[in-house]
């Protein structure tokens, strides 16, 4: 298995949708790891690592949000094909 580690900068209309509990509740279906956050500049920051088809499907996701989000951008900061996984589930962090 293809195991890829993408870090992502989300930026729109991200924060007070919901969007990082629909960002979870998708990665955590989907079998993939990491984690999302908000950021003091209003945007939402994700690490994600996984099977390539499925970061991809979480990726393309990220593109549209949840229902009440505007995405104007998905900026992949980092990729990076990984040896394993760093880590064990995909959580929300704190903002940053």
């Amino acid at each position: 298995m293809n195991v890829s580690r993408k870090h992502l900068k989300i930026q729109g209309k991200v924060q007070g949708v919901g969007f990082r509990q629909k960002t979870q509740a998708l990665a955590q279906k989907l079998g993939l790891r990491g984690w999302v956050k908000n950021t003091q500049a209003g945007d939402v920051e994700v690490i994600v690592e996984g099977e390539n088809s499925k970061v991809s499907l979480f990726i393309e996701w990220c593109h549209e949000g949840p229902k009440h989000a505007v995405v104007s951008s998905v900026e992949i900061l980092h990729s990076q094909q990984a040896d394993g996984y760093q880590f064990s589930d995909f959580t929300i962090n704190k903002t940053s």
